[in-house]
């Protein structure tokens, strides 16, 4: 017997079913990986695996909107975030984990609690008793049609992108040399520079360069912008790669003493240091096109991938719209949502919304209701961003973001608003802790 079901092992179901089980309730968990099921996307049955890269973008928590999630979701005690503290690599001011270590530790601490069963099954209906959804944007087929028959609304989609990894010690060193943008975080980065000839040649074999083609069905699908194909960045303009993914400011190349016209980094991806992701290299290229154009890179000339890029498509709830503050089906209140299926983007978001969702099931469980986060929260941000905030016509998936809070009160300059947000955030998010009573449930993993 279970108090609460679970419906996908990824972030968000892995830290909603930690937070549920040390709240005390019996937790299943259902994962089709695993039991004869898999996905485009996925290399393995591991609960919590990353597939797009393996960070979770900046640990700022003065400066930036998802350090402080990061900061919020630690002090409600995240095994995401424990498991990801616990496996980091190098990676400047942002928080990068060893994907397979990190992975392997989230399975293991929700294999070794007691309140938790997980089952290695495909759920193709939405149950009638409390349950939460947090299948993901590949949300298996049967159970998509379950969730669109009961919504009556047709479910958003877009495709997502996954960037290659490369061997580390295929790459040529006596050209790319390590450092981080600005020197902050030390030598955490490979970079590659390009000259301007070497950038235009680069941009004009993206640009030629054979694509995936999509299927009849997927073609109207749009790309999420901040996962686009370097491809689809480079038909843009020639310009728009140096002041993305390829920008060369505050790199000083060694051999030169100066900025490169552009520059590819890459960023370690596991805690060998074995394997490199190369930042911002979503892409729809066939794979013989990548190796060929890649290569062409300074430094990757004789590049080895340990994986080459792709594409699949996600799928998300028009969430404003069909959920209830508490991230519950309006027109079945049973049922909960969390993670990219609501709509929310990336890592970190995803089991923040897995997070909450959890505590507010654990509240109704006992008889009460939680309260929400604070608006000017970085949580509370994002949970009001895909439960109300955001119009429902043209919901698209989102990070979390300074843009999602209210505004300050009074005018601040710009090297200050930053923080001022933040001190805020973090003054509200620390009365409501003391409120609701939502401090850490269990000692990290």
């Amino acid at each position: 017997m279970h108090d609460i079901h679970i419906i996908g092992g990824g972030l968000a179901g892995s830290e909603a079913a930690w937070q549920l089980a040390n709240a005390g309730l019996k937790v299943r968990l259902s994962e089709m990986r695993g039991g004869g099921d898999t996905t485009p996307a996925h290399e393995s049955d591991r609960l919590a695996e990353m597939v797009c890269s393996n960070s979770f973008r900046s640990d700022d928590a003065d400066n930036n909107a998802v350090g402080l999630l990061h900061q919020e979701m630690r002090r409600m005690g995240s095994l995401v975030m424990a498991c990801a503290d616990a496996t980091k690599v190098p990676a400047g001011s942002a928080l990068a984990v060893d994907r397979e270590g990190f992975a392997a530790r989230v399975t293991q601490a929700l294999e070794s609690q007691p309140n938790i069963t997980i089952v290695r099954e495909r759920v193709d209906a939405l149950p009638d008793h409390p349950v939460i959804v947090a299948t993901g944007p590949l949300t298996g087929s049967a159970l998509a049609e379950s969730i669109a028959a009961e919504t009556g609304k047709g479910a958003l989609a877009f495709f997502d992108a996954i960037a290659p990894i490369v061997h580390g010690d295929s790459i040529d060193m006596s050209i790319a040399w390590k450092a981080a943008r600005w020197g902050k975080g030390g030598d955490d980065y490979i970079n590659c520079p390009l000259t301007r000839e070497q950038y235009d040649a680069f941009v004009a074999a993206l640009n030629a360069g054979e694509k995936t083609e999509f299927k009849d069905w997927e073609k109207d699908t749009p790309y999420f912008e901040g996962c686009m194909p370097i491809e689809v960045m480079a038909e843009r303009g020639v310009q728009t790669l140096r002041f993305g993914p390829l920008k060369g400011v505050g790199l000083d190349d060694p051999r030169t003493g100066r900025w490169p016209h552009a520059c590819v980094q890459l960023r370690q991806d596991n805690a060998s240091g074995t394997l490199w992701n190369i930042v911002g290299f979503q892409t729809k290229l066939k794979h013989g096109e990548q190796v060929r154009i890649f290569r062409t890179i300074p430094g990757l000339e004789n590049a080895e991938f340990a994986r080459l890029g792709g594409i699949h498509r996600n799928s998300f709830i028009r969430s404003p719209e069909l959920l209830d503050r508490q991230l519950r089906l309006k027109s079945k209140p049973n049922v909960r949502f969390a993670g990219q299926i609501t709509g929310c983007e990336g890592y970190v978001e995803s089991a923040a919304i897995g997070l909450i969702a959890a505590r507010f099931a654990a509240a109704e469980a006992r008889g009460g209701e939680l309260a929400t986060p604070p608006n000017v929260s970085a949580l509370g941000a994002l949970l009001g961003h895909i439960t109300g905030d955001a119009n429902p016509e043209t919901f698209q998936p989102m990070n979390v973001n300074f843009g999602l809070m209210p505004p300050l009160p009074e005018r601040f300059k710009k090297a200050d608003r930053k923080k001022a947000y933040t001190d805020r955030a973090r003054a509200a998010f620390g009365e409501w802790l003391a409120a609701t009573g939502q401090t850490e449930v269990a000692a990290a993993a």
